[in-house]
């Protein structure tokens, strides 16, 4: 699209098939309009019928933070206590519920491009906790701290390796292209580097596409994806000290869970109100 991106992501199981089609417009920040909008349509796979349709931008800010979430559980050292997120929009607000639901959390740093923003984000999100402040940059906001929630549409790195503490974990969820990346390829050779999907990563993840081309590191260096660290496969980090990256770029299954959740959700509500199409 001339100011953005329109996504299709289908996908299905056994016995449902969805597909969320969204627009992605980074300018839109500017005017206050959201930058994802969308739908997404759940399918009953046995019999083709159309069973929901959904707000994309809320699911999909749920189904990523929920993602970062597993990740952090996984991945974060027991005891990081410091979390610091870059960016103020729908999933700064999304990734703070839920690191504040997988570890214990004692402080918060916010960092935006838009003081202002930053500033809003950081009050709404006192309520959820009582240690908030805004920082004057991403360095000052990632200096030590343990997990660190890149969440931006900046297409260039917000965040340096020489900022990041040992041990620290990063999730890096704003870029999606291979020309846009958060990270900067320092950080991304000297991480333990996990992905929500490899084949995902290696045609679609700019934090690896521009780390290899400079010579940072090997595409061979992710250590596998997210599921392989939950079941054990792979190591979600071997020491304390190890800096280690989780980069969601997002899937179509985490879509079609997500909406398969809400509907039979809705299927138990008295009061919910159903429309034949």
């Amino acid at each position: 699209m001339p100011t953005g991106a329109f996504f299709v992501m289908p996908a299905a199981t056994g016995s449902v098939a969805g597909v969320k089609a969204i627009t992605y417009l980074p300018g839109n920040a500017a005017i206050e309009r959201p930058v994802i909008q969308g739908l997404v349509t759940l399918f009953d796979s046995r019999t083709g019928d159309p069973l929901a349709i959904l707000d994309a931008a809320s699911l999909t800010a749920i189904r990523t933070a929920a993602a970062s979430g597993l990740a952090t559980r996984h991945m974060a050292r027991a005891n990081a206590h410091v979390l610091a997120i870059l960016g103020a929009g729908v999933q700064a607000r999304t990734h703070l519920e839920a690191m504040l639901a997988v570890r214990d959390v004692r402080e918060i740093r916010v960092w935006s491009r838009s003081r202002e923003r930053a500033t809003a984000f950081a009050l709404s999100a006192a309520a959820l906790h009582q240690s908030v402040r805004t920082c004057d940059s991403a360095a000052l906001a990632v200096r030590d701290a343990d997990i660190v929630c890149s969440v931006t549409s900046s297409p260039v790195p917000v965040v340096s390796s020489s900022d990041l503490a040992d041990g620290a974990h990063v999730n890096a969820v704003g870029a999606h292209t291979r020309s846009t990346r958060e990270l900067d390829g320092a950080t991304i050779a000297r991480s333990r580097f996990v992905v929500d999907s490899l084949d995902a990563a290696h045609a679609e993840c700019g934090e690896l596409a521009m780390a290899v081309s400079e010579g940072a590191c090997e595409a061979s260096h992710v250590a596998g994806d997210l599921a392989a660290v939950v079941t054990g496969r792979t190591a979600g980090r071997s020491s304390d000290r190890e800096l280690t990256v989780f980069k969601s770029l997002g899937l179509a299954m985490e879509d079609v869970f997500a909406a398969t959740a809400v509907f039979e959700a809705a299927e138990g509500d008295a009061d919910a109100q159903w429309v034949t199409l």
